[in-house]
């Protein structure tokens, strides 16, 4: 059993009440990720008529789980104890006093620079300047990232912002790989922050974590808009950021947004952010995307020892109808190009189509997550305004989750992103909701068959009846 349950005289023991199996439905429902770097922390204390007590070690992790998690925690409780309607936390960091401080470090600490830190600090050799294929809306912030890394600090910070799929990470790579050579490079995503700074946090390692980003020479935070509503973490940040640009080290972020358009980041950190060379990716012109299509032809032929000929009809078509996304436009490529190789010939135009007919969003003006909201409020008979409230009540419930389940499958949107649609929710909320929908749509026909009569109703309707 991963969470002891205390054996306390004072403590309730209800024989009905199995932690163990509540931990393995945590684990199920979480997923192994979240479940060990949180909920697994979670000690159960009491248990009393309506309410459970438990523990954890830190304010910082309560706040996070009662922040994102609480909800689905009571509800999986719920599903086993129904008189279950609130948990409570204390927070409980125990140091057994018998122990040395060798023991203690020995048992409790955790190698940061070997064990966690360095295996997400990998730069890709195959991200480099060299092949990163330039256009007009690009041209700007490759010539950006060059000359960043040419001499650093010199445009500091760096703020590099697109949307998805649009080669940032790969310019930033780029960055990295040419900076590493004579510098110390730390190049990592801002939710691997994040999860780092708990994790110091909760192994008493704070100095280690400081001496790791501040001791840089340059330090690059990929999707830096993830740091959105954690205060401790942003704060932690500022101080880094500064110790950083004091010491003439380069500081590199990417972002999807420009920096006054991010939510609930500090006002100080966003100034800061506005103050070095902010630079934006355009959405590809039907030019770049032809010309990266043909070199990843190349490339593909090269890799595989093959010849795929895809006639100039085929690359056009598949470059006019996926604008938006690089990293779609090249999914789309890698599908073509498996065709070719399990059948041994090129695809027609029609079977292209057939192949990416997901993609090939003919009626995406029409398919929009406001447009989905506003079916999906029609047919459960509430309004919008009570469909993106805080509320809970379970008639709401259901017809949100069946919005974002449709947003999720009908648009290309990311999970942020789908979440800032409703409310700004968290995007464990909107993976929650995704989950729920499938399980309920195999278990209840009547759910599924609604599902089907949406769907039907926001691909095929005319936008004008909508």
């Amino acid at each position: 059993m991963d969470l002891p349950m205390k054996n306390n005289l004072n403590v309730n023991i209800d024989k009905n009440f199995n932690w163990e199996i509540i931990q393995k439905e945590l684990r199920n429902q979480f997923g192994n990720e979240i479940y060990e770097s949180w909920l697994k922390k979670i000690v159960f204390e009491q248990k009393f008529t309506n309410h459970i007590l438990v523990s954890v070690s830190t304010r910082f992790i309560r706040d996070w789980i009662v922040s994102r998690y609480l909800d689905q925690i009571l509800g999986i409780i719920k599903k086993f104890n129904k008189e279950i309607i609130r948990i409570e936390f204390k927070i409980e960091n125990k140091v057994d006093f018998n122990k040395n401080d060798n023991q203690i470090n020995a048992n409790t600490k955790i190698s940061f620079i070997k064990d966690s830190f360095l295996q997400y600090n990998r730069i890709d050799q195959n991200k480099s300047f060299e092949n990163f294929v330039i256009g007009e809306s690009n041209k700007l912030a490759f010539e950006a990232a060059k000359k960043v890394s040419e001499k650093i600090a010199h445009y500091n910070p760096f703020y590099l912002y697109a949307g998805v799929g649009m080669g940032k990470t790969h310019l930033l790579n780029a960055i990295g790989l040419k900076l590493k050579k004579d510098k110390k490079v730390t190049f990592i995503s801002a939710e691997r922050f994040m999860y780092q700074f708990v994790k110091s946090i909760k192994s008493n390692e704070m100095v280690k974590f400081k001496e790791n980003f501040r001791n840089s020479d340059v330090l690059i935070i990929d999707d830096i808009q993830f740091m959105n509503g954690k205060e401790a973490m942003q704060e932690e940040f500022f101080h880094t950021f500064n110790a950083l640009i004091d010491k003439d080290s380069q500081v590199i972020l990417s972002a999807d947004r420009p920096p006054n358009k991010l939510v609930k980041i500090q006002e100080r950190i966003k100034s800061r952010f506005s103050g070095g060379l902010v630079v934006d990716i355009q959405s590809p012109e039907h030019e770049l995307r032809l010309k990266i299509l043909k070199t990843k032809v190349d490339d593909l032929n090269i890799l595989y020892n093959e010849k795929l000929k895809l006639s100039s009809d085929i690359l056009n078509f598949i470059s006019s109808e996926i604008r938006n996304s690089i990293r779609e436009l090249v999914g789309a490529l890698n599908r073509v190009a498996s065709f070719a190789r399990i059948y041994d010939r090129v695809p027609n135009i029609n079977e292209v189509k057939i192949i990416l007919k997901d993609l090939l969003n003919i009626n995406e003006t029409k398919i929009t997550i406001d447009n989905i909201q506003t079916l999906v409020c029609k047919y459960f008979k509430i309004s919008k305004n009570e469909m993106l409230s805080s509320r809970r009540s379970r008639y709401l419930v259901r017809p949100r989750q069946v919005a974002i389940y449709l947003s999720k499958i009908l648009t290309t949107k990311s999970l942020p992103e789908i979440g800032r649609e409703f409310s700004n929710r968290d995007h464990t909320t909107v993976i929650h909701s995704v989950k729920t929908i499938e399980r309920l749509k195999v278990e209840n026909t009547e759910i599924s068959n609604g599902l089907n009569h949406l769907k039907n109703q926001i691909l095929y309707k005319n936008e004008n009846e909508i």
